[in-house]
Parts: C-alpha cells; structure tokens; sequence
C-alpha cells in the first residue's frame, strides 16, 4: 500500500507529468479548512494508506503548524510524519512532487520520511530578483542593497544547494547541477525570459516547464516581482536509486525501517548499536 504524501498548500502540489503520480493529500490552513473536517478527511487518508507523510515548509505561518500538530495529537496518531523543508516555496512544490512518484515504488514510510531531507541536496532553488532590499534567506552585502534602489538592476540568487548572491549582468553564470534535470519555473510581475534565454543555456536541462508561483513565493524572497526556479531530477528511477542506495536501519521505538538519524514519525533518534554486556562468571571456591 502506497503511503500518501501531503502539502500544506494546493499551490505546492504541481501538476503530475504523468497518470501514475498519486494526488497529493493537501492539509489547508486553519481559515480554509475547519478542524473536524481536516480531522476526518485525515482519518480517511489513515484508514486507506496506512501512514502519511506531511512536507512542512519551514517558514509556514505559525497558525497553520500549529492546526498541523493539533490533528496529530487529537489522533493520536503515530502514522503521521511532519517532516520540515527549508526549501523555497517552488522548490518544496518540486520535493512534493518527487515524493508522490516515489510512494509508487516499494520504500517504506519511514524511508520516505527520511528521503526529504536527502533529496533536497539536488534540488538547485533560486530566483531572479529586482531588489534584495527585503530578501532575509539569503546573506546580501552592503553594496548588493544599495544596488537594489537603482532602477533596472536585477540579482540571480540561489538559496539551495550553496547560497550565493551575483548582479544579474550579460555575464553573470550561475553554478548549476552537474546531472540531468527539469528546469521549473514560475514568474510573478515580471517574464520568464531570463531563465529561458539565460539561465537554461547554461543548465542544460532536458526540459524547461512554467508552472504558477506559489503564493508565499513573494514573501519568501522579499519582493513581488520574482521568477523562481529550481532545477531538479525527473526521472523516478535516479530517485529510487539515490533512496535506496542510502543505508537503512530499524526505529528502535516503532520499528519502522527508516533512512537518516531520526524516525520521522516517532522523533526517536537513531543511536550507535548498543554496547554488548559482559558476561560475569561465578567462581565457586
């Protein structure tokens, strides 16, 4: 049985590529969605896969992490898993995505708990900016903020895998990934042209794909006039491969087989083999 994957947000579930990637199960923030429907439509996700594994964007607004833990504990439930992502908001759209082809293949819940951290070290996130005056994700000098009042001055940025800050001039290269990937991108108050003409010559991407911005993009990186991107692996298989090549150990507390140093549904950490007891010997004189 395949485990279901949720997003905090319909506009962090991107479009499936194909007819097998399951729908993501969409838990909405307190004001659209009220508890005891969550609660119940929750239950039914439980009753029908079995566990649930949540991607909580690490800036979610506290009411809605909050409302998240709420139906965790009113359910008492330890098959759901509240794993946090600091990915930018398209990028963690894009993990989502990886995780609901992923919950096809024979991984565990605990091993694709344990796979959102993994996989977010190959997904290269950034944007376009027209001022970094307001951007607090990524470090901007002195210079890069003064340079933000100048009128037509625009900055390439990436938050992930390695911040880095660069004016967006005709030389300006960004490092990239060095495997194949999709380019996505959404653009908000601007046009996509710099990351078709530009940013894709230089990635190499198999496909370049434009899909809508998620609400919390603009935020995210302190302006409303932004074009996101992030370049990430779309072949399933490459995916399987990196997840099940990692080693694998038992929760010493649920049991449930898991990738990394924590159960994401129980928090247990995973410890060092415990010590073997010596055994004592009695002497009889």
């Amino acid at each position: 049985m395949p485990t279901a994957i949720g997003a905090t947000g319909e506009d962090l579930v991107l479009p499936a590529t194909d007819r097998q990637t399951p729908a993501a199960v969409v838990l909405g923030h307190p004001e659209q969605q009220p508890l005891d429907r969550q609660l119940a439509d929750v239950t039914a996700v439980l009753d029908h896969y079995g566990h649930l594994v949540v991607v909580v964007p690490s800036w979610l607004p506290a009411p809605a992490r909050q409302r998240l833990h709420t139906v965790r504990s009113i359910l008492e439930s330890d098959r759901i898993a509240l794993v946090e992502s600091d990915l930018p908001p398209l990028a963690v759209a894009v993990l989502v995505q990886q995780l609901r082809q992923l919950s096809l293949y024979d991984l565990g819940p605990g091993v694709l708990g344990g796979a959102v951290r993994l996989l977010s070290h190959y997904v290269h996130a950034g944007a376009l900016l027209g001022s970094v005056a307001r951007l607090d994700r990524v470090e901007v000098d002195f210079r890069s903020h003064l340079k933000s009042y100048v009128p037509g001055r625009q900055f390439a940025v990436l938050a992930n895998p390695s911040p880095l800050l660069l004016e967006a001039d005709g030389n300006v290269r960004l490092p990239g990934p060095d495997f194949s990937t999709h380019l996505t991108f959404g653009a908000r108050g601007t046009g996509g042209e710099w990351v078709r003409e530009r940013l894709a010559p230089q990635w190499r991407p198999q496909l370049v794909r434009e899909v809508a911005l998620p609400e919390w993009s603009g935020r995210w990186w302190g302006t409303g006039r932004v074009v996101e991107f992030a370049a990430h692996i779309p072949d399933v298989g490459v995916l399987y491969q990196l997840v099940a090549s990692v080693r694998r150990e038992n929760c010493g507390w649920c049991g449930l087989e898991l990738i990394g140093d924590r159960c994401p549904f129980c928090a247990a950490p995973v410890g060092p083999p415990a010590p073997s007891v010596p055994s004592v010997t009695t002497v009889s004189e």
